[in-house]
């Protein structure tokens, strides 16, 4: 990565994203009713039709609060000196990707080879891959991407030498080379150099490589803590510090970290060596959708107090049966809400909860006296950003009064 990469406007292929509101509706889209079936995606929003004419379960995008996340996160960016390049694994959505970019962001970020197919599929011209990259399939076609397009810019992640040694191997026949970060790791966390020895002999493999060029060091401070106590605000200061060390002893030219609960730490400690002529990419992805549980929680903005970031998703699931009292089953399910960092809120009823989820219902508990009743409509408030999205190939995107105003397509 030379200094022409933070020169190139990040681009994607905006036809392409356009020529998804000229796919065809049909039995594939959840939640789309059959009297849509045969109109494209454009067409159909151009009916504005209102949320009640769609089915549920339903999973909806407020189109205010994606608009207010998008130009926050782009405004605490630019005010923190900060290149954006956010993890498009949350929403998979080109259409997304391109609000980020257009509001200036650097790159987009994917975690494998797949989701980097659907990148280049929509002319992402720069990419970051969160991950080593090993698979000898996706090296040869990743090498043969690079020699077919010098304007795509790309740079992975290693954190041993044998993944330099399968990365060089794979990439055999490639003209250029590709662009690596050593990524650091800690006990107890995920993937990255566990000490800066290893992390050392893995630069110098990296050096001594044909295939790749060293530019900078990453690593993910999201695996080191998960609430915003003193002790975890002090496990990611102390991570983030030793990436700024290392990145210093091997001459970075980009240092990258940052997910959406941390990325005020990785402002304030690795900030500071943008003067040093180092780019420093925050990746974070799940704000964009934010939620009323987990990210709630521990979102600097929302610490922080002000105006943070908003929910911006919703699901919707009707009551199929009242078996008892006390309890309500839902139509929505673990197909269709995420669980996996707490399970979904009942909006507009106060004393509710949800207390499981089964493949296809959800448990509504209820306080005493509920009015509530089979067939009614229960809001429900998400949390995990990166689980809300997998589940919906298209999703409706509604303004204030609950008219489809935009559908957003994905590709898990």
């Amino acid at each position: 990565m030379n200094a022409g990469l933070t020169e190139v406007v990040a681009v994607i292929d905006g036809s392409a994203v356009d020529r998804l509101r000229d796919e065809r509706l049909d039995w594939r889209f959840k939640a789309v009713p059959a009297d849509a079936w045969g109109s494209t995606v454009g067409e159909y929003a151009a009916t504005k039709p209102h949320r009640t004419a769609l089915g549920t379960p339903l999973l909806t995008i407020d189109a205010d609060a994606l608009d207010h996340n998008v130009s926050t996160m782009a405004g605490w960016c630019a005010r923190a000196g900060l290149a954006h390049a956010p993890h498009g694994k949350t929403t998979m959505a080109p259409a997304l990707w391109k609000r980020q970019l257009d509001a200036g962001a650097w790159g987009i970020t994917l975690a494998n080879a797949a989701q980097l197919r659907v990148g280049r599929a929509f002319g992402v011209r720069r990419i970051m891959l969160a991950n080593a990259l090993v698979d000898p399939v996706a090296l040869r076609w990743l090498g043969a991407e690079l020699d077919a397009d010098p304007e795509f810019e790309f740079v992975s992640w290693v954190d041993s030498v044998r993944t330099v040694a399968l990365m060089t191997e794979g990439l055999t026949g490639a003209s250029r080379k590709v662009d690596v970060c050593v990524e650091l790791g800690a006990p107890g966390g995920r993937t990255g150099c566990r000490d800066d020895e290893e992390a050392v002999a893995v630069a110098q493999a990296v050096r001594r490589s044909p295939a790749l060029r060293l530019v900078g060091v990453a690593g993910y401070e999201g695996a080191l803590a998960h609430d915003a106590s003193a002790e975890g605000l002090a496990a990611v200061d102390a991570y983030l510090k030793r990436i700024g060390r290392f990145a210093l002893a091997v001459d970075a030219q980009v240092v990258t970290a940052g997910g959406s609960a941390y990325f005020d730490q990785v402002g304030d400690l690795l900030g500071p060596m943008t003067s040093l002529g180092v780019t420093v990419i925050l990746r974070a992805g799940a704000y964009i959708g934010h939620d009323d549980v987990f990210l709630k929680g521990v979102s600097p903005l929302t610490r922080w107090g002000g105006d943070g970031f908003r929910p911006a998703v919703r699901g919707w699931a009707r009551v199929v049966s009242r078996p008892e009292p006390g309890l309500a089953l839902l139509d929505g399910g673990k197909r269709d809400l995420p669980y996996d960092e707490g399970l979904p809120v009942p909006l507009d009823l106060p004393g509710a909860h949800v207390s499981a989820l089964n493949d296809q219902h959800a448990f509504l508990r209820l306080p005493a006296g509920t009015d509530l009743m089979v067939g009614d409509v229960v809001r429900l408030g998400l949390s995990h950003p990166c689980t809300m999205f997998d589940k919906w190939t298209l999703i409706p995107v509604l303004d204030a009064d609950g008219t489809v105003v935009d559908l957003v397509r994905t590709f898990f």
